[in-house]
This record gives structure tokens, C-alpha cells and sequence, in this order.
């Protein structure tokens, strides 16, 4: 299994993504459809973070008339790298939900780490790529389709504040592969709901702010190409980071992460942690693609790997090199590992409804299962084991859950290990029975190459149908099982 796993110990943004992706191997040439759609190039270089050599990208604009693209009043957009180090403050300030500021890394910030800075912060341009294990190599050094790098200025909120629609259909009108359509429209449904979400708006009403721009829509749909062209088979991190301290925005200021990138977050499978700087490492670009392409693991996983590649971020910090790590490799198991704490207390005077009800119970505080066993007690009084399996970050959760439902005094904990499960996917099988239609959900079980090795229907879903056509519930779920795995058959 080729597998992609980013290593966000310092967070992750929209450019610092492209940067990394096209470090460990990816194309820049599938980022055309882009350039082409919204008149923007990528300018792709190396930088120096701290000693590490990691690939930068920036979203510059075009310029067709031989003038600045934005109009009179912003040559300072065309200083050297030098100058522009030195700090022009952005006036650009987020319009309450933390979308705005610190959209990308890439673009800096001042000491007060509340607003950002315009250019390229660069620490340095030349050097050819020096990481060890590129399967394959692509000449992307200062890569920006023959363009002089005074051309052009930055693409930062650029173009038209669009709503989620707007933003639907800007993408679908790109000479784009459908996959990557699919992706991408994802991400942004992901976006727009989050900022709908803080401001209490309907999605299809809420404009986008900076993340509506060109540069975003830039940032978005490169990263689904290039994850395209890299043709991994699955896409995993380890904890991201999201800095700490505060960030200022247009009614007020608030503490890291931003409302918007925790409302991502809550829509991830991956996990969070703070620091370790105070700044806003993660924005709500870079939370919503890997909310989207990537599963949550707590470690690096095992595999061996045959590319590698870092992606600069904006910030520069003295002790932590500012970089998103990619790695590429073949390894994984053909399962998924998921990361467990198994809890478990005996029981003596439990009645059988409150037995009845931990399923329900426990599920609802954060438990992946939930099995009650028969048991002998002391004095040969009967009793049950109640073991529940539970993810590490729920566990205190779980715990109070199960006490307070049982009247334990005691409950035992095994410590974190893991499981092996499947990949889980749910199908819709619509059955014909005496001319009336019926949906039964079907639970579709493969390994992580895509073979199918067991398919159940929905229990609930049978027996209702079997209720109103009188046939047995097994014979629904056979007849279920058997639609879908027709559906699934390629011949």
C-alpha cells in the first residue's frame, strides 16, 4: 500500500501543504488548470528553515497590461525578498471567525503575531532539492512558468469574496479530473460550513472571506492535484499542532485555534495539540483539506519510505524549524490501526435494563464498543464484566459515563495499545418487493486495497422492511447483501 503521512509538528496551512507535497515527489505541472482558471502562476522555490531545506510556494498574480495588477498604490509588492523581509504590516484583519487571519503561514507576521505580512519571506532562494529517497525528481526550483518574479504580486485576497456556490462553480469550470473536482468541493463544503457554523448564516448565503479568494481557491484545488499525481493510496497524520497564545480579529481577540479552524477540527478524524509556540499554526485551509484526505494516527506508521519532503511555513522561530513534513513510502498494513484504551468493571446489582442501556449510553459519551459478559462473583453471586473499548483522548469521558450509569466503585483500565480494523464504508441496497421499493443499509468491509471481505445489512433497517412485507428479516438482509455485492461486482 503506498501510503502519505504529513508530520504536522508545527502546524499546517494551504501553501505549507502545496510545499510539502511537491517536495515528496508530486508534479508542479498538474497546477496549470489553476493558473489558467484564475490567472495566477505558483512560484516554487527553496528556502532555509532553520537549516532545513523545504520547498516554498507562493500564489502571485498575473501580469498581463506590464503594470501592477492591483492598480496604483502597491509597488511595494514588488520589492526584492529582502525588503519585503523587513515587514510591511497587512491591514487585512479576519472578519470574526478566524478565517482571515493567518490564512497562510507563508505570508508571515509581525512580533505581536496579529496581523500578517505581505511577501515572500524567504530566508533563502537557490539550492537544488537535498532530500534523501525522491523516487523521481522534478525540476522545480524558482518554477513559475517563465515569469519574471517582478511580474508579479502576491494573489492574497485577491478576487471576489464568492459564496460557497460561486466557489462550486468556479472549480467545476476548471479543466480538472473529476476526482479532483470531487475533493476540492469537499474541502470547501467543509470551509463553508464551518464559517457558517460561527455566524449562525446558511451555507449557501455565507460568503467566503479570504478563503473564498483566489489564492485559497489556488491553495485547494493544487493541493487535490497534486495529491492526485502523487496516486497514494492513503493519506494520514499525526497530531497537528495549533500553536498557542491569541490572535486579534474584527470583534475581538481570541485564543488559538481560531473559531474557525476548531469548528474544522470538530469534523476531523484527526487529533490536535497545542504549542509548541505561541502563534496560530494551523489555519482553517490547511484543518479543512487534511479534514478531508486524511485519517488520524497518533504515531508516525510504520513504512518504508522512497520520498520525503518538507513545506516551509511563514513564521521563522529560533528553536523549531517552521516546516510540515511529508513522508511517502510503501507500508501500513492491509488493516487500519487504530489507537484504543480497553475499560472494564465488575458488576453484582445491576439490573438487566440498565444492562440493556450501556450500549446506548457509553456510544453516546465516545465508546467504540461496548461487550457485557456473565460472570461469577464472590460468594458464586452472578454478576457481568462490562469491557468497553474506547479511543485514548475519550477516556475520562467513558469512565464518569459508565460510573454514573452502573454505581461501580471501581473501574480498571488497560492502557493505550491498538486494534486492527477494517475500512468501514456504508451502501444503500433498494430492494423491489411486490412492486414497493425499500433502502437497507448495507456495511461494506475491505482492507486497505480495496477487497471486499464481508458485507452485513443493517439490522434495523431489515427488520422494519421485513415488518411491513412480511418476509423474514434474514431473507432481507440476504436479498440486501446479495443487491449490493451485484452493484459492487465490476463484470
Amino acid at each position: 500500500m503506498r501510503l502519505l503521512t504529513f508530520d504536522g509538528r508545527m502546524g499546517a496551512s494551504g501553501d505549507m501543504l502545496l510545499g510539502a507535497l511537491v517536495a515528496a515527489g508530486a508534479d508542479p505541472s498538474v497546477l496549470a488548470p489553476v493558473e489558467d482558471a484564475l490567472d495566477v502562476t505558483y512560484r516554487i522555490h527553496e528556502v532555509d528553515k532553520n537549516g532545513i531545506m523545504a520547498t516554498s510556494v507562493d500564489v502571485l498574480l498575473v501580469d498581463t497590461d506590464g503594470g501592477d495588477p492591483r492598480g496604483e498604490g502597491h509597488d511595494d509588492d514588488h520589492r526584492t525578498t529582502e525588503e519585503q523581509s523587513d515587514g510591511d504590516k497587512s491591514d487585512t484583519e479576519d472578519d470574526g471567525d478566524g478565517a482571515a487571519v493567518h490564512e497562510d503561514q507563508n505570508r508571515g507576521a509581525d512580533e505581536s503575531r496579529t496581523h500578517r505580512l505581505r511577501g515572500d519571506l524567504a530566508a533563502g532562494h537557490g539550492g537544488e532539492r537535498g532530500h534523501s529517497g525522491h523516487n523521481h525528481h522534478h525540476d522545480h526550483s524558482d518554477h513559475h512558468h517563465d515569469h519574471s518574479h517582478h511580474d508579479h504580486a502576491h494573489a492574497e485576497g485577491h478576487g471576489p469574496h464568492r459564496t460557497y456556490p460561486e466557489v462550486v462553480e468556479l472549480v467545476e469550470s476548471m479543466d480538472l479530473p473529476a476526482g479532483v473536482v470531487e475533493d476540492a468541493t469537499a474541502i470547501f463544503r467543509i470551509l463553508g460550513e464551518a464559517e457558517a457554523d460561527v455566524h449562525g448564516t446558511d451555507l449557501d448565503e455565507t460568503h467566503f472571506h479570504e478563503v473564498g479568494a483566489d489564492d485559497a481557491i489556488a491553495d485547494v484545488v493544487g493541493v487535490c492535484l497534486l495529491l492526485s499525481d502523487l496516486d497514494v493510496d492513503r493519506v494520514v497524520t499525526a497530531p497537528i499542532a495549533v500553536g498557542d497564545g491569541e490572535a486579534a480579529m474584527s470583534h475581538g481577540t481570541y485564543p488559538i485555534p481560531a473559531p474557525a479552524v476548531l469548528n474544522v477540527v470538530e469534523r476531523a478524524d484527526w487529533s490536535i495539540r497545542g504549542g509548541p509556540v505561541e502563534a496560530e499554526l494551523l489555519t482553517p485551509t490547511g484543518a479543512a483539506i487534511l479534514a478531508h484526505v486524511a485519517d488520524g494516527v497518533e504515531t508516525l506508521p510504520s513504512v518504508s519510505v522512497t520520498a520525503s519532503g518538507y513545506g516551509a511555513g511563514g513564521w521563522d522561530f529560533p528553536d523549531h524549524p517552521n516546516v510540515l513534513r511529508a513522508i511517502v513510502g510503501d507500508g501500513g498494513s492491509r488493516l487500519v490501526r487504530d489507537e484504543i484504551t480497553v475499560l472494564e468493571t465488575n458488576l453484582d446489582d445491576a439490573t438487566p435494563e440498565i444492562l440493556g442501556s450501556l450500549q446506548a449510553t457509553l456510544k453516546d459519551a465516545g465508546a467504540r464498543d461496548v461487550t457485557i459478559l456473565p460472570a461469577t462473583m464472590k460468594k458464586s453471586r452472578p454478576g457481568h464484566l462490562v469491557k468497553v473499548i474506547v479511543r485514548p483522548e475519550d477516556v475520562e469521558r467513558v469512565a464518569y459515563r459508565l460510573a454514573v450509569e452502573t454505581g461501580t466503585l471501581g473501574i480498571r483500565e488497560h492502557g493505550a495499545g491498538h486494534r486492527w480494523t477494517a475500512r468501514r464504508e456504508f451502501e444503500t441496497a433498494t430492494l423491489d418487493i411486490d412492486g414497493e421499493e425499500y433502502d437497507v443499509t448495507v456495511k461494506v468491509a475491505s482492507d486497505a486495497d480495496g477487497v471486499v471481505y464481508d458485507r452485513s445489512a443493517e439490522y434495523d433497517d431489515a427488520l422494519e422492511v421485513a415488518t411491513k412485507t412480511g418476509l423474514a428479516v434474514r431473507e432481507v438482509m440476504r436479498r440486501a447483501v446479495a443487491a449490493v455485492a451485484s452493484d459492487d461486482d465490476p463484470r
